[in-house]
Protein backbone atom coordinates (compact mmCIF):
# COMPACT_ATOMS: atom_id res chain seq x y z
CA UNK A 1 0.00 0.00 0.00
CA UNK A 2 2.58 2.58 0.85
CA UNK A 3 4.61 1.65 -2.49
CA UNK A 4 1.54 2.24 -4.47
CA UNK A 5 0.71 5.60 -2.58
CA UNK A 6 4.40 6.40 -3.18
CA UNK A 7 3.94 5.65 -6.93
CA UNK A 8 0.69 8.03 -6.84
CA UNK A 9 2.31 10.90 -5.15
CA UNK A 10 5.16 10.59 -7.89
CA UNK A 11 2.31 10.88 -10.90
CA UNK A 12 1.30 13.75 -9.11
CA UNK A 13 4.32 15.48 -9.15
CA UNK A 14 5.23 14.56 -11.99
CA UNK A 15 2.47 15.83 -14.30
CA UNK A 16 3.07 19.19 -12.17
CA UNK A 17 6.35 19.22 -13.64
CA UNK A 18 5.49 18.63 -17.02
CA UNK A 19 2.47 20.59 -17.02
CA UNK A 20 4.38 23.91 -16.18
CA UNK A 21 4.79 26.74 -18.44
CA UNK A 22 8.39 27.79 -18.48
CA UNK A 23 9.34 31.78 -20.26
CA UNK A 24 11.52 32.05 -22.68
CA UNK A 25 12.77 33.87 -25.56
CA UNK A 26 15.71 32.34 -27.94
CA UNK A 27 16.05 29.42 -25.40
CA UNK A 28 14.49 25.66 -25.64
CA UNK A 29 14.37 23.50 -23.11
CA UNK A 30 15.58 19.80 -24.03
CA UNK A 31 15.01 18.49 -20.45
CA UNK A 32 13.82 18.94 -17.07
CA UNK A 33 14.62 16.50 -14.10
CA UNK A 34 14.05 16.75 -10.36
CA UNK A 35 15.79 14.06 -8.49
CA UNK A 36 16.13 15.53 -5.14
CA UNK A 37 15.37 14.14 -2.11
CA UNK A 38 16.47 16.53 1.32
CA UNK A 39 15.26 20.19 1.81
CA UNK A 40 17.07 22.85 3.65
CA UNK A 41 15.51 25.26 6.27
CA UNK A 42 14.71 27.89 2.69
CA UNK A 43 12.97 25.12 1.25
CA UNK A 44 15.65 24.64 -0.96
CA UNK A 45 16.49 21.31 -2.61
CA UNK A 46 19.77 22.46 -4.82
CA UNK A 47 22.50 25.27 -4.99
CA UNK A 48 25.42 25.30 -7.53
CA UNK A 49 26.18 23.33 -10.10
CA UNK A 50 29.20 22.65 -12.87
CA UNK A 51 29.64 20.63 -16.09
CA UNK A 52 32.55 18.15 -17.34
CA UNK A 53 33.28 16.54 -21.01
CA UNK A 54 34.47 12.77 -20.81
CA UNK A 55 36.61 13.38 -23.68
CA UNK A 56 37.90 9.58 -23.66
CA UNK A 57 34.39 8.55 -24.29
CA UNK A 58 32.89 11.43 -25.84
CA UNK A 59 30.64 12.40 -22.92
CA UNK A 60 28.53 15.88 -21.50
CA UNK A 61 27.90 15.39 -18.03
CA UNK A 62 26.09 18.01 -15.42
CA UNK A 63 26.84 18.02 -12.14
CA UNK A 64 24.49 19.56 -9.06
CA UNK A 65 24.85 20.42 -5.30
CA UNK A 66 21.72 19.41 -3.82
CA UNK A 67 20.88 19.21 0.17
CA UNK A 68 21.94 16.60 0.56
CA UNK A 69 24.57 15.79 -1.96
CA UNK A 70 26.01 15.55 -5.35
CA UNK A 71 24.66 14.43 -8.27
CA UNK A 72 26.44 13.53 -11.62
CA UNK A 73 24.02 13.66 -14.28
CA UNK A 74 24.60 12.49 -18.06
CA UNK A 75 23.78 15.07 -20.64
CA UNK A 76 25.09 13.65 -23.76
CA UNK A 77 21.19 13.44 -24.76
CA UNK A 78 20.10 16.52 -23.67
CA UNK A 79 16.44 15.15 -23.88
CA UNK A 80 17.38 12.46 -21.57
CA UNK A 81 19.40 12.88 -18.53
CA UNK A 82 20.29 10.09 -16.91
CA UNK A 83 21.35 10.23 -13.38
CA UNK A 84 24.59 8.11 -12.90
CA UNK A 85 25.63 8.55 -9.22
CA UNK A 86 24.71 10.32 -6.22
CA UNK A 87 27.37 11.27 -3.62
CA UNK A 88 26.11 12.00 -0.01
CA UNK A 89 27.74 14.99 1.77
CA UNK A 90 28.84 15.08 5.03
CA UNK A 91 26.02 16.93 6.40
CA UNK A 92 22.19 17.44 4.62
CA UNK A 93 19.94 20.25 4.21
CA UNK A 94 22.70 21.71 3.01
CA UNK A 95 21.93 25.59 1.86
CA UNK A 96 25.38 25.91 -0.02
CA UNK A 97 27.44 23.26 -2.43
CA UNK A 98 29.52 24.41 -4.51
CA UNK A 99 31.99 22.06 -7.90
CA UNK A 100 34.47 22.56 -9.88
CA UNK A 101 36.44 20.43 -12.12
CA UNK A 102 39.89 19.55 -12.87
CA UNK A 103 40.99 16.58 -15.42
CA UNK A 104 39.03 13.85 -14.35
CA UNK A 105 38.69 15.15 -10.77
CA UNK A 106 35.27 16.81 -9.10
CA UNK A 107 35.96 19.02 -6.20
CA UNK A 108 32.94 19.50 -3.94
CA UNK A 109 32.75 21.81 -1.06
CA UNK A 110 29.89 23.53 1.17
CA UNK A 111 29.44 26.35 3.82
CA UNK A 112 27.47 25.17 6.21
CA UNK A 113 28.09 24.81 9.79
CA UNK A 114 28.39 21.33 11.09
CA UNK A 115 30.99 18.65 10.65
CA UNK A 116 31.09 19.25 7.00
CA UNK A 117 34.18 18.26 4.91
CA UNK A 118 35.93 18.66 1.51
CA UNK A 119 35.31 16.20 -1.11
CA UNK A 120 36.93 15.17 -4.18
CA UNK A 121 35.61 12.41 -6.71
CA UNK A 122 37.38 10.65 -9.65
CA UNK A 123 34.83 10.95 -12.46
CA UNK A 124 36.50 8.60 -14.67
CA UNK A 125 33.86 5.54 -14.83
CA UNK A 126 31.32 7.38 -15.45
CA UNK A 127 29.09 7.00 -16.52
CA UNK A 128 29.16 3.81 -14.59
CA UNK A 129 29.96 5.90 -11.18
CA UNK A 130 32.51 8.06 -9.55
CA UNK A 131 35.18 7.46 -7.15
CA UNK A 132 35.55 8.96 -4.03
CA UNK A 133 39.30 10.01 -2.90
CA UNK A 134 39.00 12.29 -0.31
CA UNK A 135 36.23 13.33 2.05
CA UNK A 136 37.96 14.68 5.37
CA UNK A 137 39.12 18.05 7.04
CA UNK A 138 42.99 17.60 6.69
CA UNK A 139 42.76 19.94 4.14
CA UNK A 140 39.74 22.49 5.26
CA UNK A 141 36.12 21.51 6.16
CA UNK A 142 34.15 24.68 4.84
CA UNK A 143 35.13 27.19 2.12
CA UNK A 144 32.54 29.25 0.24
CA UNK A 145 33.15 29.37 -3.31
CA UNK A 146 35.79 27.61 -5.78
CA UNK A 147 37.92 28.66 -9.00
CA UNK A 148 40.05 26.41 -10.97
CA UNK A 149 42.47 28.59 -13.15
CA UNK A 150 45.15 26.06 -15.09
CA UNK A 151 46.38 23.63 -12.02
CA UNK A 152 45.35 25.63 -9.03
CA UNK A 153 42.38 25.97 -6.56
CA UNK A 154 41.44 29.11 -5.38
CA UNK A 155 38.85 28.48 -2.23
CA UNK A 156 37.40 31.78 -0.84
CA UNK A 157 36.47 32.01 3.09
CA UNK A 158 38.00 28.76 4.41
CA UNK A 159 37.28 27.58 6.98
CA UNK A 160 39.98 24.86 8.93
CA UNK A 161 39.11 21.82 11.46
CA UNK A 162 40.22 23.98 14.15
CA UNK A 163 37.49 26.57 13.15
CA UNK A 164 40.26 29.00 12.31
CA UNK A 165 39.65 30.95 8.60
CA UNK A 166 41.37 32.10 5.77
CA UNK A 167 40.15 34.71 3.28
CA UNK A 168 41.38 32.71 0.00
CA UNK A 169 43.86 30.23 -0.46
CA UNK A 170 45.28 28.65 -3.52
CA UNK A 171 46.47 24.85 -3.99
CA UNK A 172 48.34 23.09 -6.59
CA UNK A 173 46.42 20.37 -8.32
CA UNK A 174 49.87 18.98 -10.06
CA UNK A 175 48.30 16.05 -7.78
CA UNK A 176 44.67 16.39 -8.43
CA UNK A 177 43.86 13.83 -5.61
CA UNK A 178 45.44 15.55 -3.09
CA UNK A 179 45.80 19.68 -3.27
CA UNK A 180 48.64 21.12 -1.49
CA UNK A 181 48.63 24.78 -0.25
CA UNK A 182 50.64 27.62 -2.34
CA UNK A 183 49.94 30.91 -0.75
CA UNK A 184 47.15 32.35 1.35
CA UNK A 185 45.58 35.96 0.14
CA UNK A 186 46.14 37.29 3.93
CA UNK A 187 50.26 36.83 3.65
CA UNK A 188 50.07 39.75 1.25
CA UNK A 189 46.92 41.81 2.14
CA UNK A 190 45.78 41.23 5.37
CA UNK A 191 43.48 44.34 5.04
CA UNK A 192 41.40 42.22 2.93
CA UNK A 193 38.78 40.52 5.77
CA UNK A 194 36.07 39.03 3.10
CA UNK A 195 36.53 36.82 0.10
CA UNK A 196 33.21 35.26 -1.21
CA UNK A 197 34.71 34.55 -4.63
CA UNK A 198 37.71 34.78 -6.74
CA UNK A 199 37.81 34.79 -10.59
CA UNK A 200 41.54 34.03 -11.63
CA UNK A 201 42.63 34.40 -15.35
CA UNK A 202 46.65 33.26 -15.99
CA UNK A 203 47.52 34.79 -12.89
CA UNK A 204 45.74 37.64 -12.92
CA UNK A 205 42.91 37.35 -9.71
CA UNK A 206 39.81 39.65 -9.14
CA UNK A 207 38.67 38.86 -5.40
CA UNK A 208 35.13 39.96 -4.98
CA UNK A 209 34.98 40.91 -1.15
CA UNK A 210 31.89 41.47 -0.42
CA UNK A 211 31.03 44.85 1.29
CA UNK A 212 34.38 46.00 0.62
CA UNK A 213 34.06 45.53 -3.17
CA UNK A 214 36.26 44.30 -6.12
CA UNK A 215 40.41 43.69 -5.93
CA UNK A 216 42.49 42.69 -8.56
CA UNK A 217 46.14 41.24 -7.61
CA UNK A 218 48.72 39.44 -10.02
CA UNK A 219 50.41 36.36 -8.78
CA UNK A 220 54.72 36.45 -9.03
CA UNK A 221 55.67 32.98 -9.20
CA UNK A 222 57.60 30.58 -7.75
CA UNK A 223 55.82 31.74 -4.10
CA UNK A 224 53.10 33.34 -6.18
CA UNK A 225 52.80 36.03 -3.77
CA UNK A 226 50.04 38.49 -4.36
CA UNK A 227 50.57 41.96 -5.75
CA UNK A 228 47.52 44.52 -6.17
CA UNK A 229 46.96 46.53 -9.32
CA UNK A 230 43.67 47.30 -8.63
CA UNK A 231 40.08 47.98 -6.78
CA UNK A 232 36.91 49.05 -7.51
CA UNK A 233 35.03 50.27 -3.93
CA UNK A 234 32.86 52.90 -5.32
CA UNK A 235 30.75 52.20 -8.51
CA UNK A 236 27.17 52.62 -8.87
CA UNK A 237 24.70 49.63 -7.91
CA UNK A 238 27.41 48.81 -4.76
CA UNK A 239 26.36 46.54 -2.07
CA UNK A 240 27.98 43.09 -1.68
CA UNK A 241 30.53 42.32 -4.24
CA UNK A 242 29.42 38.49 -4.87
CA UNK A 243 31.34 37.20 -7.95
CA UNK A 244 32.84 38.74 -11.97
CA UNK A 245 33.39 37.10 -15.11
CA UNK A 246 36.05 38.47 -17.70
CA UNK A 247 35.30 38.22 -21.47
CA UNK A 248 38.52 36.08 -23.29
CA UNK A 249 39.52 39.55 -24.83
CA UNK A 250 40.11 40.35 -21.33
CA UNK A 251 38.60 43.80 -21.81
CA UNK A 252 35.64 43.30 -20.24
CA UNK A 253 33.98 42.17 -16.41
CA UNK A 254 30.90 41.23 -15.87
CA UNK A 255 29.91 41.67 -11.64
CA UNK A 256 27.01 41.41 -10.14
CA UNK A 257 26.43 42.88 -6.35
CA UNK A 258 24.46 40.23 -4.01
CA UNK A 259 23.21 42.75 -1.08
CA UNK A 260 20.76 43.85 -1.21
CA UNK A 261 18.46 42.60 -3.27
CA UNK A 262 17.93 44.38 -6.76
CA UNK A 263 21.07 45.28 -7.56
CA UNK A 264 22.05 45.17 -11.15
CA UNK A 265 24.67 43.65 -13.04
CA UNK A 266 27.43 46.08 -13.73
CA UNK A 267 29.48 45.89 -17.33
CA UNK A 268 33.33 46.73 -16.73
CA UNK A 269 36.00 48.31 -18.80
CA UNK A 270 39.27 46.30 -17.00
CA UNK A 271 42.12 47.30 -19.84
CA UNK A 272 43.63 49.32 -17.61
CA UNK A 273 43.75 47.81 -14.21
CA UNK A 274 44.83 50.75 -12.48
CA UNK A 275 41.44 52.22 -13.67
CA UNK A 276 38.87 49.69 -13.86
CA UNK A 277 35.46 51.90 -14.91
CA UNK A 278 31.70 50.80 -15.03
CA UNK A 279 30.43 51.58 -18.33
CA UNK A 280 27.16 50.41 -17.95
CA UNK A 281 24.27 48.62 -15.81
CA UNK A 282 22.10 46.07 -16.92
CA UNK A 283 19.04 44.15 -15.17
CA UNK A 284 16.03 42.20 -17.05
CA UNK A 285 13.57 43.50 -14.22
CA UNK A 286 14.22 46.33 -11.66
CA UNK A 287 13.47 44.27 -8.54
CA UNK A 288 15.73 41.34 -9.83
CA UNK A 289 19.02 39.79 -8.09
CA UNK A 290 22.03 38.93 -10.70
CA UNK A 291 23.74 36.17 -9.05
CA UNK A 292 26.52 34.50 -11.10
CA UNK A 293 27.81 35.60 -14.42
CA UNK A 294 29.77 33.40 -17.01
CA UNK A 295 31.06 34.82 -20.14
CA UNK A 296 31.57 32.66 -23.16
CA UNK A 297 33.26 34.67 -25.84
CA UNK A 298 33.63 38.92 -26.43
CA UNK A 299 30.00 39.20 -26.94
CA UNK A 300 28.34 37.05 -24.70
CA UNK A 301 27.31 36.45 -20.90
CA UNK A 302 24.96 34.25 -19.52
CA UNK A 303 23.76 35.48 -16.29
CA UNK A 304 21.81 32.92 -13.26
CA UNK A 305 19.39 35.38 -11.87
CA UNK A 306 17.57 34.14 -9.06
CA UNK A 307 14.09 34.50 -9.11
CA UNK A 308 14.49 35.54 -12.88
CA UNK A 309 16.34 32.66 -14.21
CA UNK A 310 18.72 32.38 -17.03
CA UNK A 311 19.37 35.57 -18.86
CA UNK A 312 21.95 35.99 -22.12
CA UNK A 313 23.67 39.63 -21.96
CA UNK A 314 25.03 40.71 -25.18
CA UNK A 315 27.99 42.76 -24.30
CA UNK A 316 29.63 43.18 -27.55
CA UNK A 317 28.91 46.62 -26.84
CA UNK A 318 30.29 47.10 -23.04
CA UNK A 319 28.81 50.43 -23.12
CA UNK A 320 25.76 49.20 -24.19
CA UNK A 321 24.41 45.70 -22.82
CA UNK A 322 21.24 44.04 -23.52
CA UNK A 323 19.14 41.62 -23.08
CA UNK A 324 19.30 38.91 -26.10
CA UNK A 325 17.69 36.04 -24.55
CA UNK A 326 16.54 34.63 -21.42
CA UNK A 327 14.83 31.12 -19.70
CA UNK A 328 12.50 31.56 -16.37
CA UNK A 329 13.24 28.66 -14.64
CA UNK A 330 11.24 29.75 -11.83
CA UNK A 331 8.21 31.44 -13.47
CA UNK A 332 5.68 31.16 -10.71
CA UNK A 333 8.21 33.86 -9.31
CA UNK A 334 10.28 36.93 -9.84
CA UNK A 335 9.55 39.91 -12.29
CA UNK A 336 7.08 38.01 -14.88
CA UNK A 337 4.83 37.71 -11.53
CA UNK A 338 6.30 41.44 -10.10
CA UNK A 339 6.54 39.02 -6.89
CA UNK A 340 9.60 38.30 -5.22
CA UNK A 341 8.57 36.39 -2.30
CA UNK A 342 12.29 35.62 -1.41
CA UNK A 343 14.65 37.24 -3.56
CA UNK A 344 16.91 34.26 -3.52
CA UNK A 345 15.10 31.70 -4.44
CA UNK A 346 14.96 30.02 -7.88
CA UNK A 347 18.29 30.17 -10.33
CA UNK A 348 21.84 29.59 -8.37
CA UNK A 349 24.05 28.37 -11.24
CA UNK A 350 24.45 27.19 -14.13
CA UNK A 351 27.40 25.95 -16.64
CA UNK A 352 27.73 27.17 -20.16
CA UNK A 353 30.73 25.43 -21.32
CA UNK A 354 30.11 21.98 -23.06
CA UNK A 355 31.35 20.81 -26.40
CA UNK A 356 27.83 20.74 -27.42
CA UNK A 357 26.82 24.13 -26.91
CA UNK A 358 24.17 22.88 -24.44
CA UNK A 359 23.50 24.79 -21.42
CA UNK A 360 22.91 23.42 -17.72
CA UNK A 361 21.40 25.08 -15.60
CA UNK A 362 20.12 24.67 -11.73
CA UNK A 363 17.10 25.79 -9.68
CA UNK A 364 16.96 25.79 -6.29
CA UNK A 365 13.50 24.30 -6.84
CA UNK A 366 12.68 23.46 -9.76
CA UNK A 367 15.86 20.77 -10.54
CA UNK A 368 18.16 20.34 -13.23
CA UNK A 369 17.69 21.84 -16.57
CA UNK A 370 19.24 21.15 -20.05
CA UNK A 371 18.12 23.95 -22.35
CA UNK A 372 19.67 25.44 -25.98
CA UNK A 373 19.80 28.49 -27.63
CA UNK A 374 20.11 29.49 -31.37
CA UNK A 375 22.34 32.35 -30.26
CA UNK A 376 24.89 30.03 -28.99
CA UNK A 377 25.68 26.90 -30.71
CA UNK A 378 27.81 25.27 -33.48
CA UNK A 379 29.55 26.86 -35.09
CA UNK A 380 29.48 29.44 -32.74
CA UNK A 381 28.25 32.39 -34.32
CA UNK A 382 28.18 35.21 -31.44
CA UNK A 383 30.43 37.54 -32.89
CA UNK A 384 28.43 37.45 -36.53
CA UNK A 385 26.67 40.00 -37.57
CA UNK A 386 23.16 38.52 -37.41
CA UNK A 387 22.99 39.15 -33.63
CA UNK A 388 20.15 42.16 -32.95
CA UNK A 389 21.97 45.06 -32.83
CA UNK A 390 19.91 46.22 -29.68
CA UNK A 391 16.65 45.16 -27.67
CA UNK A 392 15.38 41.74 -27.05
CA UNK A 393 16.49 38.94 -29.68
CA UNK A 394 13.69 37.46 -32.30
CA UNK A 395 11.10 35.37 -30.21
CA UNK A 396 12.42 31.57 -31.67
CA UNK A 397 12.84 30.39 -28.04
CA UNK A 398 10.12 27.33 -27.49
CA UNK A 399 7.81 27.96 -24.85
CA UNK A 400 7.30 23.89 -24.12
CA UNK A 401 3.34 23.72 -23.87
CA UNK A 402 2.83 20.31 -25.73
CA UNK A 403 4.70 16.92 -26.76
CA UNK A 404 7.42 16.49 -29.28
CA UNK A 405 9.46 13.38 -29.64
CA UNK A 406 12.34 15.07 -28.29
CA UNK A 407 10.64 15.96 -24.91
CA UNK A 408 8.25 13.22 -24.87
CA UNK A 409 10.21 10.93 -22.47
CA UNK A 410 10.15 13.32 -19.78
CA UNK A 411 6.59 12.60 -19.02
CA UNK A 412 7.12 9.28 -18.40
CA UNK A 413 8.68 8.01 -15.29
CA UNK A 414 10.29 3.69 -15.18
CA UNK A 415 9.77 2.66 -11.33
CA UNK A 416 10.95 1.32 -9.91
CA UNK A 417 14.27 0.42 -10.41
CA UNK A 418 15.60 -2.09 -9.67
CA UNK A 419 12.51 -4.16 -9.92
CA UNK A 420 10.84 -6.77 -8.13
CA UNK A 421 7.40 -8.63 -9.35
CA UNK A 422 6.28 -5.61 -11.10
CA UNK A 423 7.49 -2.23 -12.63
CA UNK A 424 5.25 0.85 -13.43
CA UNK A 425 4.96 3.47 -15.67
CA UNK A 426 3.99 6.77 -14.57
CA UNK A 427 3.12 9.42 -17.13
CA UNK A 428 1.46 12.62 -17.10
CA UNK A 429 -1.56 13.23 -17.92
CA UNK A 430 -1.67 14.37 -21.87
CA UNK A 431 0.52 10.81 -22.79
CA UNK A 432 -1.70 8.70 -20.88
CA UNK A 433 -3.97 8.33 -23.60
CA UNK A 434 -1.25 8.04 -26.62
CA UNK A 435 -0.91 4.43 -28.63
CA UNK A 436 2.92 4.02 -27.02
CA UNK A 437 4.74 0.57 -27.75
CA UNK A 438 6.51 -1.01 -24.74
CA UNK A 439 9.26 -3.23 -25.85
CA UNK A 440 11.75 -4.93 -23.13
CA UNK A 441 14.82 -6.45 -23.97
CA UNK A 442 16.98 -9.15 -22.49
CA UNK A 443 21.07 -8.08 -22.59
CA UNK A 444 21.36 -10.30 -25.53
CA UNK A 445 18.92 -7.79 -26.98
CA UNK A 446 16.24 -10.79 -27.43
CA UNK A 447 12.73 -8.99 -27.04
CA UNK A 448 10.82 -10.62 -24.30
CA UNK A 449 7.83 -8.40 -23.85
CA UNK A 450 5.86 -6.25 -26.19
CA UNK A 451 3.02 -4.34 -25.64
CA UNK A 452 0.88 -1.37 -26.54
CA UNK A 453 0.03 0.50 -23.45
CA UNK A 454 -3.70 1.05 -24.16
CA UNK A 455 -3.58 -2.27 -23.47
CA UNK A 456 -1.49 -2.61 -20.08
CA UNK A 457 -3.82 -3.19 -17.44
CA UNK A 458 -3.22 -0.35 -14.66
CA UNK A 459 -4.85 1.55 -11.11
CA UNK A 460 -5.63 4.74 -13.30
CA UNK A 461 -4.54 6.10 -16.77
CA UNK A 462 -1.55 7.42 -15.49
CA UNK A 463 -0.61 4.32 -13.82
CA UNK A 464 0.59 0.75 -15.87
CA UNK A 465 1.93 -2.03 -14.02
CA UNK A 466 3.87 -4.43 -15.97
CA UNK A 467 4.34 -7.77 -14.22
CA UNK A 468 7.88 -8.72 -14.25
CA UNK A 469 7.78 -11.82 -12.24
CA UNK A 470 8.50 -14.05 -15.32
CA UNK A 471 11.91 -12.07 -15.69
CA UNK A 472 14.93 -14.07 -14.43
CA UNK A 473 17.25 -11.63 -12.38
CA UNK A 474 19.36 -9.23 -14.73
CA UNK A 475 19.53 -6.13 -16.86
CA UNK A 476 17.21 -5.34 -19.04
CA UNK A 477 16.46 -2.72 -21.06
CA UNK A 478 13.19 -0.95 -22.15
CA UNK A 479 12.00 0.95 -25.15
CA UNK A 480 9.07 3.09 -25.52
CA UNK A 481 7.81 4.13 -29.08
CA UNK A 482 5.44 7.11 -30.23
CA UNK A 483 4.15 7.09 -34.04
CA UNK A 484 7.37 4.78 -34.95
CA UNK A 485 10.07 7.18 -33.15
CA UNK A 486 11.68 6.09 -30.08
CA UNK A 487 11.27 8.43 -27.39
CA UNK A 488 12.66 6.81 -24.24
CA UNK A 489 15.12 4.07 -23.79
CA UNK A 490 16.09 2.89 -20.14
CA UNK A 491 17.99 0.09 -18.55
CA UNK A 492 15.96 -2.41 -15.99
CA UNK A 493 17.66 -4.07 -13.38
CA UNK A 494 15.21 -6.91 -12.31
CA UNK A 495 15.99 -8.52 -8.76
CA UNK A 496 13.49 -10.48 -7.29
Amino acid sequence: MMKKLLLVLAIISFSKINAQVYGANNFTLCSLIDPGTYTTSYATKYSGCWGWYQASKNREYAIAGSAGGTYFVDVTNPYQQVVCDFEPGKITGTVWREIKTYQNYCYVVSDDTGPNSFQIFDMQYLPDSVHKVHDAQTIFKRTHALWVDGSKLYCSSVTYSDNTKSTLNIYSLATPSAPTLIRKLNQDAAFILTVHDTYANNDTVFVSCGNSGLYCFTLTPPSYSFTQVGSLTSYVGSGYNHSSAITPNKKTLVMCDEVPAGLPIKVINVQNLANMQVLATINQYTAGTPHNPWTVNDSLCFMASYCDGLQLINIKNPSAPFLAGYFDTAPLIGGNVNNYPDPYDGLWGLYPYLPSKNIVAVDEQNGIFVLKSHLFKNPNNATDSNLPPSGVGTNSGTIPTGITHQVSDQNIMVSPNPANASVFLIMADHMSSKNISVQIFDIKGQLVYKQSILDIKGSNANFKEINTSQFNNGVYFIRLSLDNQVIKNSKLIIAH
